[in-house]
């Protein structure tokens, strides 16, 4: 299957599963999903494989073993296409339209410390804050969770601090509902936003291995 873009049908599945996320209405309606969602998914990631590697598309289904929430369907197709642990490249479609993202999402307490220690490193920090500005200038979010006071041990008035009280970092850019999404050409700008991602993903590879 050639990437056409995403099916208008494909929004309007996420609106009605948002306000009926049961399985009667994921059983009558599972065609849509195969067809709408998750077959232009496989077929973007696909095409996006020879040049970043072959994508995770994640299930549908929710893990609700210790949740309160107990809908069982996730209302978002995301894939994601890995180059070190918890890094690498995200795309997602949800009601909400189409939004991509690159970084790193996670960090356990061994790949947080290494991630701390490289942004107080004088020569790694300032490589990453040269990633963050062009990103920013070139109209990407930067977000994730990040902690409300200093991380322990770390003075408050370090240069860094803004960047050292992230426990994740990504880049995201969103592009809503605009007709791009619905078209091919939304290929080659994903294409273009994943390359532009290529300096924090290679910075977070890095800094995460040590």
């Amino acid at each position: 299957m050639t990437f056409q873009g995403f099916p208008v049908a494909a929004l309007d599945f996420y609106d009605d599963l948002e306000v009926d996320n049961t399985k009667s209405f994921w059983e009558s309606h599972k065609d849509v999903y195969k067809e709408q969602v998750h077959a232009p998914m496989v077929a973007l990631t696909d095409a996006l494989a020879p040049e970043f590697g072959a994508a995770k598309v994640f299930r549908p289904y929710r893990d609700v073993r210790f949740s309160r929430d107990k809908a069982p369907y996730k209302t978002h197709q995301g894939a994601f296409v890995g180059l070190a642990p918890a890094a690498g490249w995200y795309v997602e479609l949800s009601a909400r339209g189409v939004r991509v993202g690159g970084g790193f999402y996670e960090a356990d307490s061994t790949r947080l410390a290494a991630f701390r220690a490289a942004v107080q490193d004088r020569r790694q920090g300032a490589a990453l804050e040269r990633v963050v500005a062009q990103l920013n200038a070139s109209g990407w979010t930067i977000e994730g969770d990040r902690l409300k006071t200093s991380p322990r041990g770390i003075s408050a008035d370090h240069p860094r601090i803004e960047l050292l009280r992230h426990r994740s970092l990504v880049g995201m850019r969103s592009y809503g509902f605009e007709p791009v999404i619905h078209t091919p050409e939304l290929l080659d700008r994903i294409r273009a936003d994943w390359r532009a991602l290529h300096p924090l993903n290679d910075w977070c590879a890095t800094a995460l291995a040590e």
